[in-house]
């Protein structure tokens, strides 16, 4: 059942949308549907076409793995401001676990077509959400980690066997070095590439009033929520990879980017610069001085 958009309006107050413009939450409103579902029954199950996303306004659901051998394997309990589904949908892959109500649920769902929409006419969201499923996917690991522990324990390694592993790892990585055309870094490059140049903030001030450029805070996203510059993308060091493999990949390589956000023991600016300029992109700088600097001067930061 569509629900009117002063309803959900009053309602939707999710993780995901509550960072997002206010026209992008507008949007998600209209197309959005509401239903409340009771105890027990069974949202999706594991297989089933991932077909919706959903996100959770009030109870809880149960998510749970299931073998052939009827072994269920806990991965999480969700309550208010969750959300299931958007792997599948973003995949294209089967639901890869059950959802079971196990409290009286109001959820708010897109389906897959809804949910393309608006990522096509908003990728703003798609770096909303790939955040959200690193998040998730670094849980997954430590819930896979922690049930393996309980189940299996590992012989002891002697000092020969581990510097036996140790050999072998540092000689696969290196030929994999070799073959990779943009060379794999055993240690990450803490030294400016030498074409790629420095720009002070009293230059880098007037391309952001006149919108020539785009900035970058490379810093982790609990930084760049405190203090960052006036209209910056964040895209932290740390998720470059993915961020850049879904979406980055596709974006016009001539545009001017300014990329700022360092540490007195991390350089997250010029770690991020280099690896975009391996990847094609030539008309890179990096603000001198980085946000302390522009701070100083008094020029425009948020929040």
């Amino acid at each position: 059942m569509t629900l009117n958009h002063a309803k959900i309006t009053k309602n939707i107050d999710h993780p995901i949308l509550k960072k997002l413009p206010e026209e992008i939450r507008d949007e998600i409103v209209k197309r959005a549907e509401s239903r409340t579902v009771s105890a027990g029954c069974m949202i999706c199950r594991q297989g089933d076409p991932g077909d919706s996303f959903f996100m959770i306004k009030s109870g809880a659901v149960r998510i749970y793995r299931e073998t052939e051998d009827n072994i269920e394997t806990e991965l999480a309990v969700l309550g208010p401001g969750g959300s299931f589904g958007e792997m599948a949908l973003l995949t294209c892959a089967p639901r890869a676990a059950n959802v079971m109500v196990v409290q009286d649920a109001k959820l708010t769902s897109l389906s897959k077509e809804q949910f393309d929409w608006i990522l096509k006419n908003y990728p703003v969201v798609s770096l909303t959400l790939i955040k959200q499923m690193a998040s998730w996917l670094m849980d997954n690991d430590q819930m896979i980690e922690r049930e393996h522990s309980r189940q299996y324990k590992p012989p002891k390694l002697s000092i020969f066997d581990f510097i036996i592993i140790l050999i072998l790892s540092g000689l696969c990585a290196l030929i994999f070095n070799q073959s990779n055309p943009n060379g794999l870094q055993l240690f990450p490059n803490t030294s400016l590439n030498p074409n790629i140049r420095m720009v002070p903030p009293s230059v880098a001030v007037r391309q952001l009033n006149r919108k020539t450029a785009q900035f970058v805070d490379a810093m982790p996203n609990s930084i760049y929520e405190q203090k960052h510059i006036a209209g910056a993308v964040n895209i932290p060091l740390s998720m470059f990879d993915i961020m850049y493999m879904m979406g980055l990949s596709d974006a016009d390589k001539s545009q001017k980017i300014i990329v700022y956000g360092r540490t007195i023991s991390r350089l997250y600016d010029v770690q991020l610069v280099n690896k975009l300029f391996l990847r094609g992109h030539k008309n890179i700088q990096v603000l001198e001085g980085g946000l302390p600097l522009w701070k100083k001067k008094g020029y425009p930061t948020a929040p």
